[in-house]
């Protein structure tokens, strides 16, 4: 009797194995294009310099960078940039561990322990996800991330992190906390 009921339950199991296999169906009929998944440059140990009135305006090191055909995107991994203003000043330094940019839309990701320093304002950005947008020089973290913020004895962490590269102004639109270094006047 054990038999029976053991060979009902093979076949059972046999009949839905068997109905999984000839239910899936794979589509031959797509094809991969090679060019939108493997790029057609992968620079190491590279560096990139873009140019404004014959001046160095970025300065971008990087272990390696990735560039694909027909596209403004470009893929970077442990980057470092520095950025300089019209009279060829330090203006941004800043590093991460990867870099997602779009030439086109002008819209740069940073990710994993992003480290930024702006001289003109003296201030100090620390987080592990930003994005950048060139065109509306908007500066903004993820929602639940947390970003750290150091200016002039004052540390700031925060999600939900905002700044306006037009108004000089940064937001929290999450938990915030902080430190405020005091000086007393002699």
């Amino acid at each position: 009797m054990k038999n029976k009921h053991l060979n009902s339950f093979s076949l059972f199991c046999l009949l839905i194995i068997s109905s999984l296999f000839l239910s899936c169906s794979l589509k031959y009929d797509q094809s991969v294009n090679a060019e939108e998944t493997n790029p057609e440059f992968v620079f190491k140990h590279a560096k990139m310099i873009r140019y404004k009135n014959a001046e160095e305006s970025t300065v971008v090191h990087a272990e390696s960078i990735e560039q694909y055909k027909n596209s403004d995107i470009t893929y970077g991994k442990n980057v470092s940039f520095t950025t300089y203003d019209d009279e060829h000043k330090v203006e941004t330094e800043g590093s991460c561990g990867y870099l997602y940019a779009d030439t086109k839309s002008e819209v740069y990701e940073l990710f994993d322990g992003i480290k930024i320093s702006n001289n003109p304002q003296n201030t100090n950005f620390s987080a592990n996800m930003l994005k950048w947008n060139g065109k509306t020089e908007q500066l903004t973290g993820g929602k639940r991330d947390t970003a750290k913020i150091e200016k002039d004895g004052t540390v700031i962490y925060g999600t939900g992190f905002s700044a306006s590269g037009v108004s000089k102004t940064f937001s929290f639109s999450g938990t915030v906390s902080g430190e405020i270094e005091a000086k007393d006047k002699e």
